[in-house]
């Protein structure tokens, strides 16, 4: 138990400091690609596969890892590029997305290297928006890929993005409407944004979407220069964690130091699992924490806060 909270000390004096740790690895060539170290639990040498019918093209095969059984999606493959050969010299990154975890394969690891957020940067414009990058940054004088890992997840296993029936409460829709009420919403990846934005505006809310946690806060400040209460625009604010520029925990602490912004309601939702988000979400002031996602308590939160602003019995 020590060494864990040994661990989570450690994980949360970077909280604040606009950091980040990056696993490095190649895909063939000379191209190197990143994935956020909070999302890996570990790299293998590629085991033996089993493959299964009428499975993804993507998706390999299976592989059986310490007394579990998970998919391994070819990453070169999901990318639109030819699929990686010589699969015994290969490497496996066992990751955890959206509570499941999965392996994606990969030609070589190489490092992890800790940068901070400001160095990585949104896609260079003109990449189109079928491309699979969320950031790009540099190491050495060359320049790393960060890989939108939940836009592949959701082309190779789509998420339910339904809401439950009886989860939406119509006799407040209409309220919720009237009011204008608007949420603001801020994530890197272009998937998670649409999902959020389609969830809650089935609610009847208003929302406003920015690409990551600075243009998050440059859009407060913007509002308190021109006379306008954040807290009074927005109910609350779906933050990501992990985006270039400024990260959710960045954001969030920006937003509690500044007495202009400090009583707008922020809830930071991501695809990050693991014993350290609580201890994050409680040092920087958030709100609340949700993982992605689930339509279901995404919902649910969002009412629950709009009852709140409204005085409504729940």
């Amino acid at each position: 138990m020590a060494g864990v909270l040994d661990a989570v000390d450690q994980r949360t004096q970077l909280v604040g400091q606009n950091r980040l740790e990056l696993l490095l690895f190649r895909l063939g060539g000379t191209q190197m690609y990143g994935i956020n170290v909070f999302k890996v639990r570990e790299v293998l040498q590629c085991p033996k596969l089993t493959e299964l019918p009428k499975r993804n093209p993507v998706v390999r095969g299976i592989a059986h890892i310490r007394g579990g059984t998970i998919s391994v999606m070819d990453m070169a493959l999901a990318m639109g590029s030819a699929p990686l050969e010589d699969m015994d010299d290969c490497f496996i990154i066992i990751s955890e997305y959206n509570m499941a975890v999965q392996g994606f394969l990969v030609k070589g690891v190489e490092r992890i290297v800790n940068l901070n957020w400001k160095d990585v940067h949104p896609p260079p414009r003109g990449t189109g928006k079928n491309n699979y990058l969320t950031a790009v940054t540099e190491v050495d004088n060359k320049i790393v890929e960060i890989i939108d890992v939940e836009k592949i997840l959701a082309e190779v296993s789509p998420m339910n993005e339904v809401i439950g029936e009886g989860i939406i409460q119509e006799d407040k829709v209409a309220t919720t409407v009237q009011k204008e009420l608007s949420v603001l919403i801020a994530d890197d990846s272009s998937v998670a944004r649409k999902q959020i934005k389609r969830c809650v505006e089935k609610l009847g809310i208003n929302t406003h979407v920015v690409n990551d946690g600075k243009q998050a806060l440059d859009h407060l400040k913007a509002l308190v220069e021109e006379g306008i209460d954040p807290a009074d625009r927005y109910v609350l604010l779906i933050s990501d964690i992990e985006m270039p520029e400024m990260d959710g925990y960045t954001l969030t602490a920006s937003i509690r130091d500044d007495p202009r912004l400090s009583s707008l309601y922020v809830v930071l939702h991501t695809s990050l699992s693991g014993i350290f988000n609580q201890a994050m979400v409680e040092k920087v002031g958030a709100n609340d924490f949700l993982a992605k996602f689930k339509p279901d308590e995404l919902a649910t939160l969002v009412q629950t806060r709009i009852d709140t602003v409204l005085g409504v019995d729940a």
